[in-house]
């Protein structure tokens, strides 16, 4: 049986691909062929759009039903995602949760490459509390990356949603809060783009590396790119190395430069943190926010893609009526040519014409 076939759970069906995570895919409203997949569906009892993830059963490394316990303990959480379903389906594991919106990525390359101050302000200081509240449940993410964090829909259009948690792990004994031992010699987990000097070095991830994998993503947005992308190698490990060397090369002030002090007080308290130190996140909010006040920014919520989208809905209307304007002209000067004659019937028979009525459609 392909996904074609496929109902998970009895009650939703399966539609086409719209993101991948670390382990898996997910997918929208028909039907494809499909191997660990994401993907947006359709609860078919309620009508409901919802997002189903589905993971091979033959996968070398399944993670599905370790993510989908990861959500569990986050459940409740502002901007986590509540999973609906666990289960297995023919030759697939699979998870249903609820349905988001765009990707903090696909809204970047929507506003081509470049967020405005205001913006990145208005993130980081929901980025930071959804971080501080997977730590509080004694998680770290090890893939902070802007892929991972989704907007959500409908009345929560503005909130920040975190996801794909195939590679989160526990940094502490949830009872006890005795916290992992140092370690090193360890594999590069996550995205090397975003990824910590430390995690590069190999040392056990802990707290500080989740925030300052942060610190680049919001510099990421900031200048449009980081100085480390693009850089070629003949294997991934010289690709890494090549990326680590870079970042530990670039001052911090070369990093920030041409952008307020903040990020650079930012990434340097996040550099400074000992592998078990606890981040102060109401410190890290609190720069970021009186920045926003010092700026004279409004928590409106408008974010730059807010605008971007009524700036391109506002130039589409005004094409399209510069168009029926246009073609209003072109059948007026025809009626005159023949003398107000279209198929033997005089326009005159219509009334008078209402401009207002046809060439803006008001």
């Amino acid at each position: 049986m392909t996904t074609m076939d496929l109902r998970v759970g009895n009650k939703y069906r399966i539609g086409r691909k719209i993101g991948s995570g670390s382990f898996g895919d997910i997918y929208l409203e028909r039907l494809e062929t499909v191997t660990n997949a994401l993907s947006k569906g359709t609860n078919i009892i309620s009508g409901e759009e919802i997002a189903i993830k589905l993971e091979s059963v033959k996968a070398k490394h399944p993670q599905l039903e370790y993510e989908a316990r990861v959500y569990k303990s986050l459940a409740g959480g502002v901007g986590i995602p509540f999973v609906r379903w666990f289960g297995t389906e023919c030759d697939y594991n699979a998870m249903v949760l609820d349905l988001l919106g765009p990707s903090l990525e696909d809204l970047f390359n929507f506003c081509n490459r470049k967020f405005s101050l205001k913006t990145v302000l208005l993130l980081a200081d929901q980025l930071i509390s959804r971080i501080e509240y997977i730590h509080a449940k004694s998680f770290i993410h090890r893939d902070i990356k802007p892929d991972n964090f989704l907007m959500g829909i409908g009345k929560r259009g503005n909130q920040v949603n975190v996801i794909d948690f195939g590679l989160a792990k526990k940094y502490r004994d949830p009872k006890t809060h005795f916290h992992i031992p140092y370690r090193e010699n360890k594999n590069l987990t996550g995205t090397a783009r975003y990824a910590s000097i430390n995690t590069h070095l190999g040392v056990e991830q802990s707290r500080r590396d989740d925030m300052e994998s942060l610190g680049y993503v919001m510099l990421y947005f900031c200048r449009g790119a980081l100085p480390w992308q693009g850089l070629k190698a003949a294997t991934k490990k010289q690709k890494y190395d090549r990326i680590m060397e870079k970042k530990m090369t670039t001052p911090t002030e070369v990093l920030c430069r041409g952008f307020p002090n903040e990020f650079a007080i930012y990434l340097n308290y996040t550099r400074s943190l000992r592998f078990d130190d606890k981040p102060d996140y109401s410190y890290l909010r609190k720069i970021f926010r009186d920045l926003f006040v010092r700026e004279g920014f409004q928590y409106d919520y408008v974010f730059d893609w807010t605008v971007y989208k009524y700036q391109k809905n506002a130039q589409a209307i005004a094409q399209a009526q510069g168009q029926n304007n246009g073609d209003e002209e072109e059948k007026r000067g025809t009626a005159r040519a023949t003398g107000g004659q279209t198929g033997g019937i005089s326009k005159d028979r219509r009334g008078p014409v209402n401009p207002r009525a046809e060439g803006t459609g008001m």
